[in-house]
């Protein structure tokens, strides 16, 4: 019985990533048609902003004066990122915490690839800040994601060693 359960845990868990991805793509969608680029809606005043922004590199705008190269190089790793990942989530369906991890990253990675593939950039629309002191860069749902997964995973792999060490 155990072993007709798991596509159907596979499945959800790529469901899992479809739904960030969708969600991701269409708050994107939406954030270009509504808004001007840099304009800024407060939303939490001092705290939250919504602002439409491209960054054409990775992480923090990293690499993005990089000439265009980069553009491709940040696609093709996010694709070969995701296909590991649905590796490692049909390896380790079973395991809730990881597969949700896994799940989380491979949506957002997968909607970050998508606008790099159909307009050289990512959207980016989400902006915390302090006041007028501190701005946070801005990032979407697809960042929101991986940054979700990642923490997750970093909690499993703490709470597997505390059960490695139990037994």
């Amino acid at each position: 019985m155990l072993k007709s359960l798991c596509p159907k845990r596979f499945s959800g868990y790529l469901g899992l990533a479809a739904w960030v991805l969708l969600i991701d793509q269409i708050s994107k969608h939406w954030i270009e048609a509504v808004f001007e680029m840099h304009q800024i809606k407060t939303i939490i005043p001092g705290f939250f902003n919504l602002t439409l922004a491209y960054n054409p590199g990775a992480a923090f705008s990293f690499l993005a004066d990089a000439g265009g190269w980069q553009r491709h190089f940040f696609t093709g790793l996010a694709l070969v990122v995701s296909a590991v990942i649905v590796f490692l989530l049909k390896k380790h369906q079973a395991e809730q915490r990881y597969a949700t991890a896994l799940a989380l990253i491979l949506g957002g990675a997968l909607g970050n690839a998508i606008d790099r593939m159909i307009f050289g950039h990512v959207i980016d629309f989400i902006q915390v800040h302090y006041q007028s002191i501190w701005f946070y860069p801005a990032f979407n749902i697809a960042d929101s994601a991986i940054c979700i997964g990642a923490a997750l995973m970093v909690i499993d792999s703490f709470k597997k060693d505390k059960q490695a060490n139990h037994e």
